[in-house]
Protein backbone atom coordinates (compact mmCIF):
# COMPACT_ATOMS: atom_id res chain seq x y z
CA UNK A 1 0.00 0.00 0.00
CA UNK A 2 1.31 3.42 -0.95
CA UNK A 3 1.80 5.94 1.81
CA UNK A 4 -0.78 8.71 2.04
CA UNK A 5 -0.40 12.15 3.51
CA UNK A 6 -2.78 11.94 6.46
CA UNK A 7 -2.65 12.44 10.19
CA UNK A 8 -3.36 9.09 11.84
CA UNK A 9 -4.63 9.61 15.41
CA UNK A 10 -3.21 7.55 18.24
CA UNK A 11 -5.21 5.34 20.60
CA UNK A 12 -8.40 5.17 18.54
CA UNK A 13 -11.02 3.14 20.39
CA UNK A 14 -12.06 0.18 18.24
CA UNK A 15 -15.69 0.23 19.39
CA UNK A 16 -16.00 3.94 18.63
CA UNK A 17 -14.46 3.39 15.18
CA UNK A 18 -17.04 0.67 14.50
CA UNK A 19 -19.91 2.94 15.62
CA UNK A 20 -18.71 5.78 13.39
CA UNK A 21 -18.25 3.51 10.37
CA UNK A 22 -21.75 2.10 10.87
CA UNK A 23 -23.17 5.64 11.08
CA UNK A 24 -21.42 6.44 7.79
CA UNK A 25 -23.04 3.50 6.01
CA UNK A 26 -20.37 0.81 6.37
CA UNK A 27 -21.49 -2.75 7.10
CA UNK A 28 -20.04 -5.47 9.30
CA UNK A 29 -19.37 -8.32 6.86
CA UNK A 30 -17.66 -10.80 9.17
CA UNK A 31 -14.97 -11.35 11.76
CA UNK A 32 -14.30 -13.28 14.99
CA UNK A 33 -15.95 -12.08 18.18
CA UNK A 34 -13.47 -10.27 20.42
CA UNK A 35 -10.64 -10.72 17.90
CA UNK A 36 -11.45 -8.67 14.80
CA UNK A 37 -14.33 -7.33 12.72
CA UNK A 38 -14.41 -6.73 9.00
CA UNK A 39 -16.25 -3.72 7.55
CA UNK A 40 -17.20 -3.00 3.96
CA UNK A 41 -18.02 0.48 2.56
CA UNK A 42 -21.42 1.36 1.10
CA UNK A 43 -21.66 0.51 -2.57
CA UNK A 44 -21.15 3.62 -4.71
CA UNK A 45 -22.97 4.03 -8.01
CA UNK A 46 -20.73 3.13 -10.92
CA UNK A 47 -18.09 1.45 -8.73
CA UNK A 48 -17.11 -2.25 -8.93
CA UNK A 49 -19.42 -4.71 -7.21
CA UNK A 50 -16.77 -5.66 -4.68
CA UNK A 51 -15.02 -2.96 -2.60
CA UNK A 52 -12.08 -3.82 -0.36
CA UNK A 53 -13.10 -4.35 3.26
CA UNK A 54 -11.21 -3.10 6.30
CA UNK A 55 -10.18 -5.31 9.21
CA UNK A 56 -10.68 -3.67 12.62
CA UNK A 57 -8.74 -5.35 15.48
CA UNK A 58 -10.70 -5.76 18.72
CA UNK A 59 -8.29 -7.50 21.13
CA UNK A 60 -6.32 -4.69 22.74
CA UNK A 61 -4.20 -7.21 24.66
CA UNK A 62 -2.77 -8.65 21.45
CA UNK A 63 0.86 -7.71 20.78
CA UNK A 64 0.06 -6.62 17.21
CA UNK A 65 -3.09 -4.64 18.11
CA UNK A 66 -1.54 -1.18 17.63
CA UNK A 67 0.07 -2.21 14.35
CA UNK A 68 -3.19 -3.66 12.98
CA UNK A 69 -5.19 -0.59 14.08
CA UNK A 70 -2.67 1.75 12.42
CA UNK A 71 -2.88 -0.32 9.22
CA UNK A 72 -6.69 -0.18 9.29
CA UNK A 73 -6.70 3.60 9.73
CA UNK A 74 -4.10 4.01 6.99
CA UNK A 75 -6.29 1.96 4.65
CA UNK A 76 -9.28 4.17 5.49
CA UNK A 77 -7.16 7.31 4.95
CA UNK A 78 -6.64 6.28 1.31
CA UNK A 79 -10.27 7.33 0.79
CA UNK A 80 -9.11 10.93 1.03
CA UNK A 81 -12.43 12.79 0.80
CA UNK A 82 -14.20 10.32 3.09
CA UNK A 83 -11.32 10.44 5.59
CA UNK A 84 -10.92 14.22 5.61
CA UNK A 85 -14.58 15.22 5.65
CA UNK A 86 -16.35 12.41 7.48
CA UNK A 87 -14.20 9.98 9.43
CA UNK A 88 -11.15 11.77 10.83
CA UNK A 89 -13.04 14.66 12.50
CA UNK A 90 -15.10 12.11 14.44
CA UNK A 91 -12.42 9.67 15.53
CA UNK A 92 -9.83 12.35 16.35
CA UNK A 93 -12.01 13.09 19.40
CA UNK A 94 -12.61 10.36 21.92
CA UNK A 95 -16.31 11.29 21.74
CA UNK A 96 -18.49 14.17 20.59
CA UNK A 97 -22.07 15.32 20.32
CA UNK A 98 -22.54 16.85 16.87
CA UNK A 99 -24.66 19.88 16.02
CA UNK A 100 -25.14 20.29 12.27
CA UNK A 101 -26.53 23.58 10.94
CA UNK A 102 -27.62 23.09 7.33
CA UNK A 103 -28.69 25.73 4.85
CA UNK A 104 -29.73 25.27 1.23
CA UNK A 105 -29.94 28.35 -0.98
CA UNK A 106 -30.08 29.22 -4.67
CA UNK A 107 -26.37 28.38 -5.00
CA UNK A 108 -25.45 24.89 -6.29
CA UNK A 109 -25.65 22.15 -3.66
CA UNK A 110 -22.63 22.21 -1.39
CA UNK A 111 -22.00 25.91 -2.00
CA UNK A 112 -23.25 29.10 -0.41
CA UNK A 113 -22.63 32.78 -1.03
CA UNK A 114 -19.76 34.08 1.08
CA UNK A 115 -21.91 36.50 3.07
CA UNK A 116 -24.56 33.89 3.77
CA UNK A 117 -21.86 31.44 4.84
CA UNK A 118 -20.46 33.95 7.32
CA UNK A 119 -23.97 34.61 8.60
CA UNK A 120 -24.69 30.89 9.05
CA UNK A 121 -21.54 30.40 11.12
CA UNK A 122 -22.44 33.43 13.23
CA UNK A 123 -25.99 32.13 13.81
CA UNK A 124 -24.70 28.67 14.68
CA UNK A 125 -22.48 30.32 17.30
CA UNK A 126 -25.40 32.36 18.62
CA UNK A 127 -27.56 29.23 18.87
CA UNK A 128 -24.97 27.50 21.05
CA UNK A 129 -24.48 30.61 23.20
CA UNK A 130 -28.24 31.07 23.71
CA UNK A 131 -28.67 27.43 24.75
CA UNK A 132 -25.73 27.65 27.16
CA UNK A 133 -27.20 30.78 28.77
CA UNK A 134 -30.53 28.99 29.17
CA UNK A 135 -28.75 26.21 31.10
CA UNK A 136 -28.16 28.69 33.93
CA UNK A 137 -31.77 29.90 33.89
CA UNK A 138 -34.48 31.07 31.49
CA UNK A 139 -34.78 34.72 30.39
CA UNK A 140 -36.80 36.54 27.73
CA UNK A 141 -33.71 38.54 26.80
CA UNK A 142 -30.37 37.60 28.34
CA UNK A 143 -28.48 40.63 27.03
CA UNK A 144 -25.05 40.02 28.66
CA UNK A 145 -26.27 37.80 31.51
CA UNK A 146 -24.51 34.43 31.70
CA UNK A 147 -22.26 35.52 28.84
CA UNK A 148 -19.01 34.44 30.47
CA UNK A 149 -20.29 30.94 31.16
CA UNK A 150 -21.61 30.64 27.60
CA UNK A 151 -18.24 31.76 26.23
CA UNK A 152 -16.42 29.15 28.34
CA UNK A 153 -18.78 26.51 26.96
CA UNK A 154 -18.09 27.65 23.40
CA UNK A 155 -14.35 27.41 24.09
CA UNK A 156 -14.80 23.64 24.61
CA UNK A 157 -16.58 23.18 21.24
CA UNK A 158 -14.77 22.45 17.97
CA UNK A 159 -15.87 23.36 14.45
CA UNK A 160 -15.78 20.60 11.86
CA UNK A 161 -15.63 20.74 8.07
CA UNK A 162 -18.72 21.33 5.98
CA UNK A 163 -20.24 18.13 4.58
CA UNK A 164 -20.53 17.43 0.85
CA UNK A 165 -23.94 17.79 -0.81
CA UNK A 166 -25.13 20.63 1.43
CA UNK A 167 -23.62 23.60 3.19
CA UNK A 168 -23.40 22.40 6.78
CA UNK A 169 -21.63 23.97 9.73
CA UNK A 170 -20.68 21.27 12.22
CA UNK A 171 -20.06 21.87 15.93
CA UNK A 172 -18.41 19.05 17.88
CA UNK A 173 -19.04 19.18 21.64
CA UNK A 174 -17.33 16.36 23.59
CA UNK A 175 -20.00 15.18 26.08
CA UNK A 176 -17.52 14.17 28.80
CA UNK A 177 -15.54 17.39 28.66
CA UNK A 178 -16.04 19.94 31.44
CA UNK A 179 -17.07 23.57 31.54
CA UNK A 180 -16.54 25.62 34.67
CA UNK A 181 -19.46 27.29 36.39
CA UNK A 182 -17.14 29.87 37.91
CA UNK A 183 -14.58 32.11 36.17
CA UNK A 184 -11.99 31.27 38.84
CA UNK A 185 -12.05 27.63 37.76
CA UNK A 186 -11.44 28.15 34.07
CA UNK A 187 -8.21 26.12 34.03
CA UNK A 188 -9.18 22.49 33.61
CA UNK A 189 -7.23 19.77 35.37
CA UNK A 190 -7.07 16.04 34.88
CA UNK A 191 -9.30 15.54 37.91
CA UNK A 192 -12.98 16.34 38.06
CA UNK A 193 -13.60 19.89 39.17
CA UNK A 194 -16.61 20.02 41.55
CA UNK A 195 -17.29 23.51 40.17
CA UNK A 196 -17.62 22.15 36.63
CA UNK A 197 -20.29 20.27 34.72
CA UNK A 198 -20.28 17.88 31.78
CA UNK A 199 -20.72 19.43 28.37
CA UNK A 200 -23.47 16.89 27.66
CA UNK A 201 -25.78 18.66 30.13
CA UNK A 202 -25.25 21.99 28.35
CA UNK A 203 -25.60 20.31 24.94
CA UNK A 204 -28.99 19.03 26.09
CA UNK A 205 -29.98 22.55 27.16
CA UNK A 206 -29.11 23.84 23.67
CA UNK A 207 -31.29 21.15 22.08
CA UNK A 208 -34.12 21.81 24.53
CA UNK A 209 -34.08 25.56 23.81
CA UNK A 210 -34.10 25.01 20.03
CA UNK A 211 -36.99 22.56 20.44
CA UNK A 212 -38.99 25.02 22.55
CA UNK A 213 -38.56 27.69 19.87
CA UNK A 214 -39.76 25.26 17.19
CA UNK A 215 -42.80 24.41 19.33
CA UNK A 216 -43.59 28.14 19.57
CA UNK A 217 -43.35 28.37 15.77
CA UNK A 218 -45.71 25.41 15.40
CA UNK A 219 -48.14 27.07 17.81
CA UNK A 220 -48.09 30.24 15.71
CA UNK A 221 -48.76 28.29 12.51
CA UNK A 222 -51.88 26.73 14.04
CA UNK A 223 -53.17 29.71 16.03
CA UNK A 224 -51.66 32.88 14.54
CA UNK A 225 -50.63 33.87 18.07
CA UNK A 226 -47.14 34.70 19.39
CA UNK A 227 -48.16 33.59 22.89
CA UNK A 228 -46.17 30.37 22.47
CA UNK A 229 -42.96 32.39 22.45
CA UNK A 230 -43.99 34.07 25.72
CA UNK A 231 -45.00 30.89 27.52
CA UNK A 232 -42.03 29.01 26.06
CA UNK A 233 -39.47 31.21 27.83
CA UNK A 234 -39.36 28.83 30.80
CA UNK A 235 -38.38 26.02 28.37
CA UNK A 236 -35.61 27.94 26.60
CA UNK A 237 -37.28 30.37 24.19
CA UNK A 238 -35.42 33.68 24.29
CA UNK A 239 -34.70 36.67 22.11
CA UNK A 240 -31.19 35.31 21.54
CA UNK A 241 -32.34 31.86 20.38
CA UNK A 242 -35.18 33.27 18.28
CA UNK A 243 -32.82 35.73 16.61
CA UNK A 244 -30.23 33.01 15.90
CA UNK A 245 -32.83 30.79 14.22
CA UNK A 246 -34.16 33.82 12.34
CA UNK A 247 -30.70 34.23 10.80
CA UNK A 248 -30.55 30.55 9.84
CA UNK A 249 -33.96 30.65 8.13
CA UNK A 250 -33.40 33.97 6.30
CA UNK A 251 -32.78 33.56 2.53
CA UNK A 252 -32.88 29.77 2.84
CA UNK A 253 -34.70 27.38 0.52
CA UNK A 254 -34.28 24.80 3.28
CA UNK A 255 -32.65 24.99 6.70
CA UNK A 256 -32.40 22.67 9.66
CA UNK A 257 -30.46 21.83 12.80
CA UNK A 258 -29.64 18.17 13.45
CA UNK A 259 -28.04 16.84 16.62
CA UNK A 260 -26.29 13.49 16.70
CA UNK A 261 -25.61 12.35 20.24
CA UNK A 262 -22.41 10.44 20.86
CA UNK A 263 -23.33 6.78 21.12
CA UNK A 264 -20.66 6.04 23.72
CA UNK A 265 -22.88 7.90 26.22
CA UNK A 266 -26.55 7.23 26.88
CA UNK A 267 -28.44 9.64 24.58
CA UNK A 268 -31.05 11.90 26.16
CA UNK A 269 -34.59 10.64 25.68
CA UNK A 270 -36.56 13.82 26.37
CA UNK A 271 -35.34 16.05 23.51
CA UNK A 272 -35.73 15.99 19.74
CA UNK A 273 -32.67 15.89 17.50
CA UNK A 274 -33.92 17.34 14.20
CA UNK A 275 -35.51 20.75 13.65
CA UNK A 276 -36.57 22.27 10.30
CA UNK A 277 -37.08 25.92 9.34
CA UNK A 278 -38.45 27.67 6.27
CA UNK A 279 -38.19 31.14 4.75
CA UNK A 280 -41.90 31.56 5.53
CA UNK A 281 -40.98 31.45 9.25
CA UNK A 282 -38.88 34.64 9.00
CA UNK A 283 -41.66 37.22 9.58
CA UNK A 284 -42.94 35.26 12.58
CA UNK A 285 -39.48 34.93 14.10
CA UNK A 286 -38.81 38.64 13.53
CA UNK A 287 -42.05 39.63 15.30
CA UNK A 288 -41.29 37.23 18.15
CA UNK A 289 -37.75 38.59 18.50
CA UNK A 290 -39.09 42.14 18.83
CA UNK A 291 -41.61 41.01 21.46
CA UNK A 292 -39.02 39.10 23.48
CA UNK A 293 -36.55 42.00 23.36
CA UNK A 294 -39.10 44.46 24.71
CA UNK A 295 -38.64 46.02 28.12
CA UNK A 296 -42.24 45.68 29.24
CA UNK A 297 -41.87 48.45 31.80
CA UNK A 298 -41.25 51.15 29.16
CA UNK A 299 -42.32 52.27 25.70
CA UNK A 300 -40.57 50.27 22.99
CA UNK A 301 -40.02 51.27 19.38
CA UNK A 302 -38.96 49.23 16.38
CA UNK A 303 -37.26 51.08 13.53
CA UNK A 304 -36.13 50.00 10.07
CA UNK A 305 -33.43 52.14 8.54
CA UNK A 306 -29.91 52.72 7.30
CA UNK A 307 -26.84 52.74 9.54
CA UNK A 308 -25.24 56.14 8.91
CA UNK A 309 -22.92 56.53 11.87
CA UNK A 310 -20.77 54.12 13.86
CA UNK A 311 -19.21 55.36 17.08
CA UNK A 312 -15.99 53.64 18.06
CA UNK A 313 -16.79 50.84 20.46
CA UNK A 314 -15.45 51.52 23.94
CA UNK A 315 -14.25 48.85 26.36
CA UNK A 316 -17.14 47.70 28.51
CA UNK A 317 -19.72 49.26 26.16
CA UNK A 318 -21.96 47.35 23.79
CA UNK A 319 -21.66 50.07 21.14
CA UNK A 320 -23.50 53.07 19.67
CA UNK A 321 -24.56 53.80 16.10
CA UNK A 322 -26.97 56.06 14.21
CA UNK A 323 -29.90 55.04 12.03
CA UNK A 324 -31.76 57.00 9.34
CA UNK A 325 -35.32 55.70 9.47
CA UNK A 326 -36.91 54.41 6.24
CA UNK A 327 -40.40 54.44 7.76
CA UNK A 328 -43.04 57.11 7.23
CA UNK A 329 -43.89 57.40 10.93
CA UNK A 330 -41.71 58.05 13.96
CA UNK A 331 -38.38 59.88 14.32
CA UNK A 332 -36.35 60.37 11.14
CA UNK A 333 -33.00 59.82 12.84
CA UNK A 334 -32.16 57.90 16.01
CA UNK A 335 -29.02 57.08 17.90
CA UNK A 336 -28.91 53.50 19.10
CA UNK A 337 -27.22 52.40 22.31
CA UNK A 338 -27.01 48.61 22.23
CA UNK A 339 -27.72 46.28 25.13
CA UNK A 340 -25.64 43.38 23.82
CA UNK A 341 -22.20 43.70 22.23
CA UNK A 342 -23.00 40.71 19.97
CA UNK A 343 -25.23 43.08 17.97
CA UNK A 344 -22.51 45.64 17.25
CA UNK A 345 -20.95 43.35 14.66
CA UNK A 346 -24.31 43.11 12.86
CA UNK A 347 -24.52 46.93 12.75
CA UNK A 348 -21.03 47.06 11.23
CA UNK A 349 -22.04 44.50 8.61
CA UNK A 350 -25.17 46.48 7.72
CA UNK A 351 -23.07 49.64 7.35
CA UNK A 352 -20.37 48.03 5.23
CA UNK A 353 -22.80 46.18 2.93
CA UNK A 354 -25.48 48.94 2.68
CA UNK A 355 -28.17 46.76 4.22
CA UNK A 356 -31.43 47.90 5.77
CA UNK A 357 -31.47 47.06 9.48
CA UNK A 358 -34.24 46.59 12.03
CA UNK A 359 -33.61 47.64 15.64
CA UNK A 360 -35.82 47.72 18.71
CA UNK A 361 -35.33 49.58 21.97
CA UNK A 362 -36.61 52.06 24.55
CA UNK A 363 -37.23 55.44 22.91
CA UNK A 364 -36.17 58.55 24.81
CA UNK A 365 -35.75 62.17 23.73
CA UNK A 366 -32.69 64.19 24.81
CA UNK A 367 -33.10 67.73 23.46
CA UNK A 368 -33.37 67.40 19.69
CA UNK A 369 -31.93 63.87 19.67
CA UNK A 370 -33.93 60.65 19.70
CA UNK A 371 -32.23 57.70 21.40
CA UNK A 372 -33.02 53.99 21.49
CA UNK A 373 -31.65 52.66 24.77
CA UNK A 374 -31.03 48.99 25.65
CA UNK A 375 -31.55 48.36 21.96
CA UNK A 376 -31.35 45.12 20.05
CA UNK A 377 -30.63 44.42 16.40
CA UNK A 378 -33.50 42.23 15.27
CA UNK A 379 -32.25 41.49 11.74
CA UNK A 380 -30.89 42.86 8.50
CA UNK A 381 -33.39 43.02 5.65
CA UNK A 382 -31.22 43.04 2.54
CA UNK A 383 -29.73 45.75 0.27
CA UNK A 384 -31.08 49.23 0.88
CA UNK A 385 -32.08 49.87 -2.73
CA UNK A 386 -34.01 46.58 -2.93
CA UNK A 387 -35.75 47.21 0.39
CA UNK A 388 -36.75 50.75 -0.56
CA UNK A 389 -38.03 49.58 -3.97
CA UNK A 390 -40.18 46.87 -2.38
CA UNK A 391 -41.41 49.34 0.25
CA UNK A 392 -42.51 51.82 -2.41
CA UNK A 393 -44.21 49.03 -4.36
CA UNK A 394 -46.21 48.01 -1.28
CA UNK A 395 -47.16 51.63 -0.61
CA UNK A 396 -48.37 52.15 -4.16
CA UNK A 397 -50.39 48.95 -4.02
CA UNK A 398 -52.14 49.92 -0.78
CA UNK A 399 -51.40 53.37 0.66
CA UNK A 400 -53.26 52.54 3.89
CA UNK A 401 -51.30 49.36 4.58
CA UNK A 402 -49.26 49.41 7.76
CA UNK A 403 -45.55 48.81 7.23
CA UNK A 404 -44.52 45.99 9.50
CA UNK A 405 -41.49 44.52 7.70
Amino acid sequence: MDEVEATIPENVDANRLRIVLKDLGWQNVGGREGIYARYSPPQEQGSPDVSPSVLIPLDQSATDYRHLMHSALLQLAHRKDFWTRSLYPRIALSSSDEFRFRKESSAPSGLISWRQGERLIECARRTLLAGAKYYLGPERHFVNRHGRFASRYLDRVLMGQTAPGSYIVTALAPPDDQVSLKPSSEALTSEWDPGSIRLRTVNEAVAHAVGATVEALDHYRSSGSLSGFETGVVDGVSYEMTNAILGIATNADEADITIEWDKASIPPSSVENHFEFHASDVPTLAQAAIKLAEDQSSAQLSIIGRVHLLAKKQAGSAGVFGVDSLQSAGPRKVRVRLADDEDYHEAIRAHEEDLAIQVSGRLEKEGNLSWLYDATVIRTLGPLDEYEASRHARTEFNPDQLEMF
